[in-house]
């Protein structure tokens, strides 16, 4: 179990036939406890779904009793009938549950520009059956329900004294700051109050999602939600309730950069010696975004010019002549200047590691990628296919 493992929830994933596969399309978490505490975080992308519209006027007041998300359709600029899906889908989830639609987080995933009156139907449809079928060892199904290019489901449990936090994403493109392509449901069982809740995982996407840069696009669907239940009776203190919260999505995160689309390595770009934090996320970005750079990873080829070419872009405080380059624990570049042969280096493996030292302070930070394939492309040139 994942979203399921704190005790207060149940969960359900069911097939609307939203996508022609014929598997599972549609998820519905709820929360049964005795706190209905949430918090939630979106895409800080401008062009935003109309679930996205909808669920941040539900977490306006940090409260929310169950998230129901579907695969199949992003539903996102299609209009004010598209955001009236939206409302619709909440009403049926709250009259099936007997609460609020006002209390009821939307998510959707999947083609922007779908959401017509067959879309609607079918998600109603799914959502009322996901709400008969709720089960408390329900996380797996819901955690198939919510995948779209996915080749399988993200899930993570981390333990706490006496309490539990669970969880479950999808996402495999479109990994890009602003969290992802990506919908993330987190539950735990701990007495925490909506405004610590958001206090910690504001921390953890900011130290994980938001540092998983898979292809430099942004999603306009993102949705990050905790909701707690208190059914342990536990209020843990707010650092090690915070600590479980960020290791359950640096988890979740590693498990959405394995399943990137087309990928063939995972890359590690760790930068060290920064003088700040921005300057250290600045330049690890940079790199995760060079096509240079990520199809010569690809071709299983060093390039070490390309890193330091790509965080010369950038505004970071560092002098380029006194950087220093490792791959795979081979020090290419020092100073710099070449240092050992990049015939030493051995990229074959799936895992790299690329550390990039600026030598102008003590910061660290490390941003997740992966490689440009012929399969990244193939990929999402049929995607609507």
């Amino acid at each position: 179990m994942s979203v399921t493992a704190a005790r207060g929830f149940e969960a359900a994933g069911v097939v609307a036939h939203l996508k022609s596969t014929g598997k599972p399309d549609v998820a519905l978490v709820v929360n049964r406890g005795r706190s209905k505490a949430a918090a939630a975080v979106f895409t800080s992308n401008r062009a935003k779904a109309n679930p996205i519209l909808w669920s941040q006027q539900v977490m306006a007041d940090g409260v929310a009793e169950a998230v129901v998300l579907n695969s199949g359709g992003a539903n996102c600029f299609t209009g004010a009938f598209g955001f009236q899906t939206t409302h619709a889908t909440a009403e049926a989830v709250g009259e099936a549950l007997g609460v609020s639609a006002g209390d009821v987080v939307v998510c959707s995933t999947g083609l922007i520009g779908v959401g017509d009156q067959q879309f609607r139907d079918k998600v109603l449809s799914g959502a009322r059956d996901a709400a008969g079928r709720l089960r408390a060892d329900g996380g797996e199904d819901a955690a198939l329900a919510i995948m779209t290019t996915d080749t399988r489901p993200k899930q993570s449990v981390v333990e706490g004294d006496g309490w539990v936090v669970g969880g479950m994403a999808k996402g495999a493109g479109m990994l890009a700051p602003g969290l992802a392509t990506m919908l993330v449901v987190l539950t735990t069982d701990a007495d925490v109050d909506a405004g610590a809740l958001d206090t910690a995982l504001r921390h953890a996407t900011r130290v994980t999602f938001d540092r998983l840069d898979s292809d430099g696009c942004m999603s306009t669907n993102d949705t990050v939600v905790l909701l707690a239940s208190a059914e342990s009776g536990v209020v843990p203190p707010q650092d090690e309730f915070a600590a479980a919260v960020t290791t359950l999505c640096a988890d979740l995160a590693r498990q959405l950069q394995a399943d990137a689309e087309g990928a063939s390595h995972d890359i590690r770009i760790e930068i060290v010696g920064a003088a700040s934090d921005d300057d250290a996320v600045e330049v690890g970005r940079s790199i995760a975004r060079n096509n240079l750079f990520k199809a010569a990873v690809f071709g299983n080829d060093p390039n070490w010019g390309r890193v330091l070419a790509a965080i010369g872009t950038t505004g970071a405080d560092f002098d380029p002549y006194d950087v220093d380059v490792s791959m795979n624990g081979v020090r290419v570049c020092h100073a710099g200047a070449p240092d050992r042969p990049s015939t030493d280096v051995d990229l074959t493996a799936r895992d790299v590691h690329v550390l990039v030292d600026l030598k102008v302070g003590a910061v660290e930070a490390t941003i997740l990628t992966n490689d440009l394939t012929h399969d990244y492309v193939h990929e999402n040139s049929a995607y609507a296919s």
